[in-house]
């Protein structure tokens, strides 16, 4: 069973949802996408298949879509809407991993290490507007200052595997095949939509495992 929390903070109140291991070692605190919700296919997959593992998985909302709104505010009032809730989990005396798909990598990646956690996992990282890679956002993964782990679509318009500079000592990069910025599979491809998502929980897992 889920519970839910909310947390005031400068942009309103977020909500945790918490899906918790009966043993937990570690919680994987992870934001979703500017134009959708926890509701995503790899969030769903992670938080129903890591708490086994022993990770509580925290999926936060922020605060904008508590609220109802369609499309998130500038980066700015997002990390406002992060930080407590990060603060919050990492004061509950388990080592603490942030991250989030899209938006929501890019908020754990600047905010991270400020808030106590001890990695990022940085979950379709949107390295640049489609079609603009020279609007790179590559310094804010680059500059998380925490291990960092990427999962990444090969046909991501936002930025394929084969985009990304050189990473630091202490990042890591899974390349998943097919999968674009959803992490969603064509029909003709020749692996199906449960063995990508099996492939992002064992990846995850094993990463942040590895590194409490």
């Amino acid at each position: 069973m889920s519970t839910t929390e909310l947390v005031p903070t400068e942009a309103g109140e977020a909500r945790i949802t918490y899906h918790r291991a009966a043993e937990p070692r570690a919680v994987l605190a992870l934001g979703h996408g500017a134009g959708g919700g926890t509701g995503a296919r790899d969030l769903v997959a992670l938080a129903g298949e890591l708490p086994a593992r022993g990770i509580t998985v925290a999926l936060v909302e922020q605060p904008w879509r508590v609220a109802g709104k369609k499309l998130g505010p500038a980066p700015k009032t997002l990390d406002l809407g992060w930080r407590p809730v990060a603060e919050l989990l990492a004061g509950q005396g388990l080592p603490l991993v942030v991250g989030g798909r899209s938006a929501g990598a890019r908020v754990a990646c600047r905010t991270g290490a400020a808030t106590g956690a001890v990695g990022v996992v940085a979950l379709a990282f949107p390295l640049h507007p489609p079609g603009r890679p020279e609007r790179s956002r590559a310094e804010e993964l680059l500059g998380s200052g925490l291990p960092t782990l990427v999962v990444q679509g090969a046909a991501d318009p936002f930025g394929g595997p084969g985009e990304f500079p050189e990473l630091p000592e202490g990042h890591e990069l899974v390349a998943l095949p097919y999968g674009n910025h959803g992490f969603e599979v064509p029909k003709r491809a020749s692996v199906g939509q449960r063995e990508v998502l099996d492939l992002i929980c064992s990846s995850v897992g094993d990463w942040v495992l590895a590194l409490v």
